[in-house]
Parts: C-alpha cells; structure tokens; sequence
C-alpha cells in the first residue's frame, strides 16, 4: 500500500486543515500538546482494535496467516502515510477499547467504534469514516419479529457495550451479549435466542452462513469514527485532515469498495461528513447505586449458582475418575488421559466447544453449558485431590477390611472414604473457590454472572473504581464463609 514521505507530512497537514471537519466540538491544541510530536518521533501511529470483530474491520489474513487485513487496516495505513510514519496494531478487547485508550495502550482507538453520547463525554472523535445502520435478523419461522416493538421481552443476541446493545435495552428486551460476531447467528440458528441486532456490515457477512437466518429489516442507524484522548488535540486534528484529504480524494471509497461496503449511505461522508452527530450532547454517566447493587447481587447469584452445580459435578465425577486410576486397570488408562487432556487445556477453549463446537448435535442452554464445562474441567482436577486423599488411608485397612469379608465396594464406602475425604477437604474447598473466580470465563457463552455484570456497570458509570471494588467485595463474601466452613468442618471430622 504506497505511503507519502514523512518529509512531505507538515506541508500537506498545513494544505488540508480548513478541510478538517470533527463530530465532537473542535478543541484547540493546548499549549502542551505534544500528541503529534510524539508519533512522530516513534515513527508508528499504534491504533487499537480487537481481531475478534472478524472481517471486514481488522482481520488475520486466511491466505497469509499473521497478516492483518481489512477495510479499518487499510484505512489505518493510508492515515499513518499521512502522517509520515507507519500504522501500528495493537490487540485489546473491544468493550475495553475506551479505558484502553484513555491510558495510553494506544494513541488512537479505530474498530467499528460508533459515535455515542457517552463516548463522546470520554473521548473525542475524528470524523466519521463509515456510516451504518443497525440490521435486525431473525430466524425464518419466526413471524412475530418485525420491528424493535416487537422485540419486547425476547432474548436478541448482540454486541455488549455497542449502539445496538443500548437500543435493545430502551426497546425492552432481554438482550444477550457475545464477544464474536459469527456466534449471535449460531444462537439464533439453534434456538437459544429470538433475534439478533448487528450493524450491516456484520449482518450481511455473516447471516448468509445460517440459512435459517432472515433478514427483518433496519432499525436505526449510527456512524464509525477514531476515538482520541482529550489532550490529543493536535493529532486528532492532523487525522481529520488526513481523513478529509481521503474523502475528497475519493481514496477512503476506493478502500469501502474493495471490501464492498460503499453504500449510497456513504455519500455523507463528502456531503455533511458527520451531519446531526455533531450536535449529540454527551449524556450524563449513570451514578452507581442501588440499582447497580441489586443488578450485582443477581449476578453473583449466577455466579454462586453456576459454581454450586459445576462443584457438584466436579467432586461427584472426579470420585469416580479416581477410583478408576486405583482399581480399574483399563478404565484407569482411560481416567487418566482425560485428566490429562482436561487438565493440559485452557477451560476457555473447552466452554467454546462445547457450547458453540457442539451445537450441531448437543443442544444446551447457556446455563447448562456454563455448568458442565466448569464441571468436566475441574473433575480432573478434583481426581487427583480424591486419589491423593484415598492413598493416603493405609492399604492395611482395606485389606483388614477384606479380610473380615467385606466387598471391595463396601470397604470402600465405610472404611476409606470417609477418612480420604478428610484429608481431600482442604484442597475440595480451595477448588471451589477458585471455580467462583473462573465462573467469570462463563460470561464467553452469553452468561451474564457477576464480572460480566461488573464489565457492563463499568460502561455504564464510565468508571471501574466503584464497580470493581464492589464486584470484589461479593466475591469476597461468598468465598470467605465457605472458608470458614471448611475448617470447621475439618476440625469437627478432625474430632477437635
């Protein structure tokens, strides 16, 4: 992709600044901005964005694997040539995007960021570079789905912290967040929710793949544009400059064509650049209150919830595996590669497979998918707590116990058991605890429990402190008693 000169950049920032045009009020560069500078000695212009988002935003190349691809990369490029340096990618999660950028990870935020009232009380933003609307999808049989009215009450599928997600929230329905793009339109496909509301460019790409999936309509529209941090002033100046020489170059419609993404819609782009947009007041942040806390409270319910039936299926299981390796020659081979293959890979991974991997031929709830994933995941683990447990009671009582004519089954049961679940207690206890910290991986499967519920406050309130340190305190709370339990438990079996 050619680039200019970084010796040409100064002149042409100077030509194209009465063409600069913000959807935010223009803020002078203070005194002390030193933002464009500053890229300019690094040589790199580093903007965040999260590959997660798929194509055609920023995206690994199939073809040339480690290659960053899209209409949001070329774009990226095009404004770093302008800018006499070289774009530079940086990974961070979309919903994080914001605070991200607000501590310097980045000099500029770039990835399908769309342009909110409340993003604009945090950041500023360049002109729009895209516009787009909000595309409703439905499955084909469903005939009830046919505006956002209709959605009332139902579980949509969408982006969590994104334009649609608010406006599933003001049309009163039960909206239910993902991380992916392609995963909404598995849902749908398979059930678990009624609709899904994406921007166009999502829908149109991946609704094709489920041909189930029905196109209902648009719903309302928004616009995409670079996010900078208030002090910035003169570097987001110098990339308005740069955007309005792409536009009025037409090379930013060349990039939307070759990703077949050049609407009639992005006319506005040269005629008003930013229209009605740049008169949206920046709403107030909610304040955290009582309403948060109660939001909290069901979410480590969920939490608590989740980790109680996953921990029953983990000590039950894990039992079994264990009493396989020490009494089962060939089902011992077989309990102990589980244990291996559960323990050897991340639980992310193994939630994805078997709520998304699996959804052709195992239909399960979120809820039910959350709680057995955690439960096979830490069966293996608690495997080996109960096997160590069970070699620690003297193979002498066992074999008395034999002797006396007692069933290997019955000894088991009254002699060893009870004393290896004694010594198995403390670590049974400290993997219970550690599944309701790693609960919160459930949230990737549309679960929303307690830090998920924490993320979503924390974008709401437009802060982390408060919500932090009250997501921390229920965790806390719930963990601390069990503790407590546990040891009196131990003392009372101890006989002290």
């Amino acid at each position: 992709m050619p680039t200019r000169r970084a010796g040409r950049g100064p002149a042409l920032l100077a030509l194209l600044a009465p063409l600069a045009f913000a959807s935010t009020p223009v803020r002078a560069a203070s005194a002390g901005d030193d933002s464009l500078t500053r890229v300019r000695a690094a040589g790199v212009l580093r903007w965040g964005g999260d590959q997660q988002g798929g194509e055609p935003y920023a995206f690994e190349d199939p073809a040339h694997p480690g290659t960053l691809i899209g209409f949001e990369t070329e774009i990226a490029a095009a404004l770093a040539g302008a800018l006499g340096v070289r774009a530079q990618f940086v990974q961070n999660d979309w919903p994080n995007l914001v605070p991200s950028l607000e501590r310097g990870t980045f000099d500029v935020a770039m990835n399908g960021l769309e342009v909110t009232p409340a993003r604009q009380a945090r950041v500023d933003f360049s002109r729009p570079y895209f516009f787009f609307t909000l595309r409703l999808a439905a499955r084909q049989d469903s005939a009830g789905i046919s505006d956002l009215a209709s959605l009332r009450g139902r579980r949509v599928g969408t982006l969590a912290g994104t334009q649609a997600w608010q406006t599933l929230l003001d049309a009163g329905a039960r909206a239910v967040p993902y991380e992916g793009v392609d995963e909404p339109f598995i849902d749908l496909e398979r059930g678990r929710t009624d609709a899904v509301l994406l921007d166009d460019i999502i829908v149109d790409r991946y609704a094709p793949r489920h041909p189930t999936v029905r196109v209902v309509g648009d719903v309302g529209d928004g616009a995409y544009a670079i996010a900078f941090r208030r002090e910035d002033g003169a570097l987001r100046a110098a990339v308005d400059a740069a955007l309005a020489q792409m536009i009025a170059s037409h090379q930013l419609r060349d990039i939307l064509a070759r990703w077949h993404i050049n609407g009639p819609r992005q006319a506005r782009l040269q005629a008003t650049a930013a229209g009605p947009l740049a008169a949206s007041a920046p709403g107030q942040p909610a304040a955290f209150g009582a309403r948060h806390v109660w939001l909290f409270l069901q979410g480590a319910l969920v939490t608590l919830m989740v980790s109680a039936g996953a921990m029953v299926l983990a000590v039950t299981f894990g039992l079994a595996l264990a009493l396989a390796r020490l009494y089962l020659p060939r089902g011992g081979r077989l309990a102990g590669a589980y244990i291996e293959l559960f323990r050897g890979t991340p639980v992310l991974l193994q939630l994805y497979l078997l709520y998304y991997g699996l959804a052709p031929v195992l239909r399960l709830d979120a809820f039910g998918a959350a709680i057995l994933g955690l439960g096979l995941n830490y069966a293996a683990y608690e495997a080996e707590i109960q096997r160590a447990g069970i070699l620690s009671v003297p193979a002498g009582q066992l074999e008395a116990a034999l002797s006396l004519g007692m069933s290997r089954r019955l000894a088991l049961r009254r002699i060893v058991l009870p004393q290896a679940f004694r010594v198995a207690l403390p670590g049974i206890t400290n993997d219970f605890i550690a599944m309701l910290k790693d609960s919160s991986l459930v949230s990737v499967i549309t679960v929303v429990e307690l830090t998920k519920r924490m993320a979503i406050t924390a974008v709401d309130t437009r802060g982390w402190l408060l919500p932090g340190l009250a997501c921390a305190a229920l965790y806390f709370a719930m963990s601390y008693p069990l503790g407590r339990l546990a040891r009196a438990w131990e003392a009372r079996l101890a006989g002290t």
